[in-house]
């Protein structure tokens, strides 16, 4: 089939591109820049010009396509409560597209969304409305979409990681080097489930081929690491002490980041296996931290 992906040249999605064409499909990816468009064409991608603030350029790409996979988000996170709320606009416009056919969509979601109670594992037939990340917003639109008759599949992401990439880790990183320490919020023994990109690129391929409409799956591959570990590991790579800081000093340290920093999100992708026949088999999240070059974290 034809496949509508957004986010395609970032980084989950350029990994997603090789998975969609190895199983056959055509992929129509959107860009907004000529250097986007070299790199698809590269891969041997179409391209769509779009935007996120785009509409009418989203529903073109899904209006030429069987199925659309929707990766791209605005990862200014000091901006993150405003970019949620675009994702919702974003996926509501993809939704009035596809309404009246059998056209899968494929959202993208936090596995905090599966959360129960406090510090049980996340899992897929939760949806816990009442959260407060405001990323619930994408989850929200995906169910009025889906309520309107489209085939609505979700994909929640842990922490996607390479050896360049560790997503809120990344940021993490950045606070870090700049204070020149490295702190989680007291005993560090909340945790953050975690998944490698190659990893996910491949669920979201198994998602278009055999999942369900109105389902959710759990990209993880490991359940839940301490904070203190990944501490650990981002001290010893960039060379900095590593400490304990108070909630009460959380906002003063990490700034937007400690909305974040003191979260505990476990997560469990049982059935998200069971489902698909997803095996996770990438490097675990510490080892990529250990493989990092922060020398080019740093020049970069």
């Amino acid at each position: 089939m034809r496949v509508f992906l957004t986010g395609a040249t970032g980084f989950i999605g350029s990994h997603i591109v090789p998975e969609l064409l190895a199983a056959g499909h055509e992929v129509l990816g959107m860009t907004r820049s000529d250097k986007g468009a070299e790199a698809l064409k590269a891969a041997g991608v179409a391209v769509h010009r779009g935007e996120l603030e785009d509409p009418a350029s989203l529903r073109a790409g899904a209006a030429k396509a069987d199925a659309v996979i929707h990766t791209a988000f605005d990862h200014d996170f000091s901006r993150f409560v405003d970019n949620c709320d675009k994702d919702r606009r974003v996926i509501e416009a993809l939704g009035d597209e596809l309404k009246g056919s059998d056209r899968p969509l494929i959202i993208t979601s936090g596995v905090g969304m599966g959360e129960r109670q406090h510090g049980a594992p996340a899992i897929e037939t939760v949806f816990n409305t009442g959260h407060a990340n405001p990323r619930i917003a994408s989850e929200l639109a995906g169910s009025a979409v889906l309520e309107a008759g489209v085939d609505v599949r979700v994909v929640r992401l842990p922490q996607v990681h390479d050896s360049v990439k560790q997503g809120l880790i990344s940021p993490f990183i950045g606070i870090s080097r700049d204070k020149g320490v490295v702190a989680y919020v007291g005993d560090g023994l909340n945790v953050y489930s975690a998944a490698h990109v190659g990893d996910v690129a491949k669920l979201y391929a198994l998602v278009l081929d055999k999942g369900r409409r109105g389902e959710r799956y759990h990209a993880v591959a490991e359940e839940g690491i301490p904070l203190r570990r990944i501490a650990e590991a981002v001290g010893a790579g960039l060379g900095l002490p590593v400490t304990s800081i108070s909630p009460e000093d959380a906002k003063a340290h990490f700034g937007w980041f400690a909305l974040f920093a003191g979260l505990d999100l476990p997560a469990s992708s049982e059935l998200t296996r069971q489902r698909l026949g997803w095996t996770p088999v990438g490097p675990g999240l510490i080892d990529d931290l250990e493989k990092m070059d922060y020398a080019a974290t740093v020049a970069g």
